[in-house]
């Protein structure tokens, strides 16, 4: 009898705490993470930039494995793109709960400035936005115990407060400068908390490249004065010990307590390859987070973070993977997206297969929307796939696969009319340089094939989907950020381009592997 019960007891604590897990928990282009928690359920959004829908929208049920349930804005009255580059649209936003309201406040730097969402339904429709007059970026929210509603966000190189009504954006007392953070480039994306009667004051520094940092400052007032703690930053890659570590530029972070106490920190860093470069965008990541009554929080005990975790977490609860291979026998899945706001008309789907009507401009188009669907590159070596038709082609039609930074840098593998014949062509543009090679081919149809991996992307070619041919390498590095230049990470993705706007392509699949 106690050996039974001493088992069920072994069992039970088993049940209560799972261990390790891999970073990022959130691959690909997804920064700038913030986290609420509600009962046992955590909801996660991250920055969009100039894509749509805007705001990607996460839901877990253990802090580690996370299910991509939809976006916040989902209409162009509530974010219009239109101009927005890798470096416009959407920056920072934050998720918060309060009184069984979600609210979420970020910043669209191309058109209104700051402004409030929100909705009792998370998994409906979010309200239209409500401006917050104040400039700058990177905006939170924090509710005191009295039930106010502060503002925080980076105006002029300082971090500012003021009470604020969530509902209608109303200013309700005089923005305070109140810290400048340690002396680090752009002090940005503050958070308030409060903990044991201190008001923690949390935001990144040095910049969202290899010297990024988190640091933390408190006060017995939301006013201030900040005091900064004595072992910041809190979270950081650049010092010697670190800067071999395949994950850098972390920061930008959120806290957030578990429903059973223990405390986390999400973050933005991303994953270098080919040197130290990289192009997968920053990614999002978890650490587990030391925070004693009256103490300075302490991040994985050392302040950095690893790829393997090795550390009790909740118990894990996986999700199911989003399907490598998009039949196109439904409406697209939340893991697509579109380069600004799109013309809906141009994508049809219907007996298995996609249409898409081309546009004149094509994959350089830099103001509205290009015929181009796509999701974020997640992986170093991959495998991107597909089978397409053109119809009603005239010269100068052309559709494929798309290698995808913005406008002025891109990888192209399509099928084209060219002077009453059929080619393959490969193209690259990466600002003023614009090279396309073409190979002869003898029909209107045929399979597109991108491989990838740390150095290079390989595009390929087939006339039966199993004998491939190559059709041309680019490097990787010129389509990373720190050659490129960006704010966003690579996509990949199916267009079409038409310059009389008569002519359409049919893909029969997309696979992603």
């Amino acid at each position: 009898m106690r050996h039974t019960f001493f088992m069920l007891a072994i069992i039970a604590c088993l049940n209560l705490n799972a261990q390790g897990y891999t970073n990022p928990i959130i691959k690909g282009f997804n920064p700038d993470p913030s986290v609420c928690c509600v009962g046992e359920d955590y909801y996660l959004v991250t920055s969009s930039f100039q894509y749509f829908p805007g705001v990607p929208l996460y839901h877990s049920k253990d802090l580690v494995n996370w299910e991509h349930i939809g976006h916040v804005l989902t209409r162009e009255s509530q974010l219009y793109l239109k101009g927005a580059n890798s470096t416009g649209g959407i920056y920072a936003p934050v998720i918060r709960h309060h009184n069984g309201r979600f609210y979420m406040i970020t910043t669209n730097v191309s058109t209104i400035g700051n402004f409030i969402v929100h909705t009792d339904d998370i998994n409906g429709e979010w309200s239209d936005p409500v401006q917050v007059k104040i400039g700058g970026i990177d905006p939170s929210l924090f509710w005191d115990e009295d039930g106010k509603c502060w503002f925080s966000g980076t105006v002029d190189g300082s971090i500012m407060i003021c009470e604020i009504n969530p509902d209608t954006g109303d200013i309700l007392s005089t923005p305070k400068r109140v810290w400048d953070g340690i002396g680090g480039r752009w002090p940005e994306a503050p958070h308030i908390y409060k903990k044991d009667g201190w008001y923690y004051l949390m935001i990144a520094e040095g910049g969202t490249e290899f010297g990024h940092m988190e640091t933390i400052a408190r006060s017995r007032y939301i006013d201030g004065p900040y005091t900064p703690a004595p072992h910041n930053p809190i979270l950081a890659h650049y010092k010697a010990s670190t800067q071999t570590n395949p994950i850098q530029g972390v920061g930008h972070a959120d806290l957030v307590q578990a429903h059973d106490g223990s405390w986390w920190m999400v973050c933005l860093g991303f994953r270098t390859q080919s040197g130290m470069h990289h192009l997968l965008g920053r990614e999002t990541f978890l650490a587990p987070v030391r925070w004693d009554e009256g103490a300075w929080p302490v991040v994985n005990a050392t302040g950095d973070i690893a790829i393997e975790m090795n550390v009790p977490t909740l118990p894990q609860k996986p999700v199911k993977a989003v399907e490598a291979r998009d039949e196109f026998d439904s409406e697209p899945g939340p893991e697509w997206s579109w380069v600004r706001n799109p013309d809906m008309s141009k994508y049809r789907i219907s007996d298995g297969r996609l249409r898409i009507y081309g546009n004149a401009s094509g994959m350089d188009e830099t103001t509205e929307s290009p015929a181009f669907i796509c999701r974020r590159q997640q992986d170093h070596d991959f495998v991107a796939e597909t089978v397409v038709k053109l119809g009603n082609a005239r010269s100068g039609d052309k559709a494929g696969i798309s290698v995808y930074m913005d406008s002025n840098g891109h990888y192209d593998i399509c099928l084209t009319r060219k002077d009453g014949k059929w080619f393959i062509a490969a193209n690259y543009t990466l600002g003023a340089i614009n090279h396309t090679e073409y190979i002869p081919y003898g029909s209107s149809k045929v399979w597109l094939k991108v491989t990838g991996d740390p150095l290079h992307y390989r595009f390929w070619y087939s006339e039966d989907g199993k004998n491939y041919r190559p059709a041309g390498t680019g490097d990787t590095r010129y389509l990373s950020s720190e050659t490129y230049g960006n704010f966003t990470g690579v996509m990949i993705g199916l267009w079409a381009q038409s310059p009389s706007g008569a002519g359409y392509a049919d893909f029969d699949y997309f696979e992603y592997r």
